[in-house]
């Protein structure tokens, strides 16, 4: 049976809660019994907390090429008509998705398909749920040709708390629809990008939960 925690968070986990434990017995040699008693729980909640947020749950993933899903858990926080001029280089509709730290945040693709284009950009860390961290912050730009041919942007947006975003992808790798691809530590924000001219029907709202790979953000035409 797989552990579900996220591979890309094993490091992490690892360290936090060997640290944690170390402070603890350490704690033991310098704290009263009453003490002990208030600090105990906390440094177990923290190791708990190290643990819940590397999550990686399994999930029954909906396989549908007429239908894009969600790349992260979170909120949907904007959907906008804007200038894409990355990979897309056109107009195209933005659905971004704000992932809090309760929020599992292993990154899954939205369709099958090949990945053509690869780019990191160091940026800022505004905090994600601001309009101008799209722009502004750090990122990981992934540009997709799906099975059918269309092309898709997904773009992994570093946070005020999130540092790291993980992307272990090459150009050339053909992902499957669900599929595990990455995430954003601590933190973030993922956006899909939809060209203009493709027939589709935006199912979500601002301000919606959706859920990576089970989630339909849009059903295309």
């Amino acid at each position: 049976m797989r552990l579900p925690i996220s591979r890309y968070g094993l490091r992490e986990v690892s360290l936090f809660a060997s640290l944690l434990s170390l402070l603890f017995l350490l704690s033991l040699s310098f704290l009263s019994p009453i003490s002990l008693k208030i600090v105990g729980p906390l440094f177990l909640m923290a190791i708990a907390f190290v643990f819940y947020f590397f999550r990686d749950p399994e999930r029954p993933i909906l396989r549908d090429e007429r239908k894009l899903l969600a790349p992260a858990d979170g909120r949907v926080t904007e959907i906008a008509l804007v200038e894409e001029k990355e990979f897309l280089h056109k107009e195209a509709t933005k659905i971004s998705i704000f992932m809090s730290l309760f929020d599992v945040h292993i990154n899954r693709i939205p369709c099958s398909g090949r990945v053509e284009y690869l780019r990191h950009q160091d940026g800022r860390f505004l905090d994600a749920r601001r309009k101008e961290a799209s722009l502004e912050n750090e990122c990981n730009f992934i540009g997709l040709v799906a099975d059918g041919g269309r092309r898709f942007l997904v773009k992994q947006v570093a946070g005020i708390i999130a540092r790291r975003i993980v992307c272990p992808l090459s150009a050339g790798d053909h992902l499957e629809q669900g599929q595990r691809f990455g995430m954003i530590k601590f933190g973030s924000r993922a956006e899909v990008f939809i060209p203009k001219g493709i027939p589709c029907k935006v199912l979500v709202k601002e301000g919606q939960k959706v859920k990576a790979g089970l989630t339909v953000l849009a059903e295309l035409g």
